[in-house]
């Protein structure tokens, strides 16, 4: 009993000072003093002053630009990896799987360092000593960034499913291409869209490889492409943080919250029809 007091305590203290400082952030975006810490009334002002301000709505509209594009790719090119390097011979699997593990567990900065020169060799060589940084180099810099954890949440799936499913729907006459659709991405889907969900948060708060690989383009026009991270960054430079991103940052906690419950809710129910069913036909 006692044992079961502490492991409980242990882990609410740690969600304590991990959710604690949010949860400062979002108290503190409900009144309008500038100072964080004050309270000088509850005010819904800063969340008025979040869509005036154009810096910021800029920077949000150039994120999730980025972040809705970099993880879809990712999740496409991710999931068909994993899925074609599920069925591949255990030899190449295993030196894919190794492959893969490298991006996972290196340092960022080297990423960012490494697509930095390749970009670099690339506008000398290729065309013609011009700079290649653009919205594009982002793009790649951030799908090179997700596609190894989206492989990651894909595989667990796979390996759950019944490997001979794919040679049943390939002997009852479906095309390869069917058989994916049809038998397999079916199975994995749940892995998939986890893989998304992950891949659309490391694009969101990704700062390093942004700040590499950016160049002019989307809302930001000709000048550099400013995302929340680099606008933050550039802030702080020069004094404190705008106000106006504490009911920014409450926005997109309470967004994220939302999807990750509906999602959790959906699972939950979907299972509990599967075991449902399953009882039923038991019971028949």
């Amino acid at each position: 009993m006692v044992k079961k007091i502490f492991a409980y305590s242990y882990i609410y203290i740690i969600l304590l000072i991990l959710y604690l400082p949010i949860l400062y952030l979002i108290v503190f975006s409900f009144t309008e003093a500038t100072t964080l810490g004050s309270w000088s009334g509850f005010s819904l002002q800063l969340y008025s002053d979040l869509f005036k301000n154009e810096d910021v709505m800029i920077a949000l509209g150039n994120t999730l630009i980025l972040a809705c594009l970099s993880a879809l790719v990712s999740t496409v090119i991710g999931s068909l990896g994993a899925i074609g390097v599920y069925y591949c011979k255990r030899g190449f699997r295993t030196v894919i799987e190794n492959i893969n593990q490298v991006p996972v567990v290196n340092a960022e900065i080297v990423i960012a360092m490494s697509l930095t020169v390749m970009f670099v060799f690339m506008g000398q060589n290729f065309f013609g000593g011009e700079s290649i940084f653009s919205f594009w180099t982002l793009l790649a810099g951030h799908c090179v960034l997700a596609i190894p954890f989206v492989y990651l949440n894909v595989k667990p799936k796979l390996l759950q499913m019944d490997p001979a499913l794919y040679e049943a729907a390939m002997d009852l006459g479906s095309s390869p291409t069917k058989a994916i659709h049809k038998v397999i991405i079916p199975q994995i889907l749940p892995g998939i869209f986890s893989g998304l969900l992950l891949s659309f948060t490391l694009s969101l708060d990704d700062f390093i490889v942004t700040a590499f690989t950016r160049g002019p383009g989307l809302l930001s026009g000709a000048a550099q492409i400013e995302t929340l991270s680099t606008l933050v960054q550039s802030v702080i430079k020069k004094g404190a943080v705008p106000p106006e991103l504490r009911a920014l940052t409450t926005i997109i906690f309470l967004v994220v919250l939302v999807i990750v419950l509906s999602y959790s809710i959906y699972i939950n129910v979907k299972r509990k029809r599967i075991a449902k069913h399953h009882r039923r036909s038991l019971n028949a």
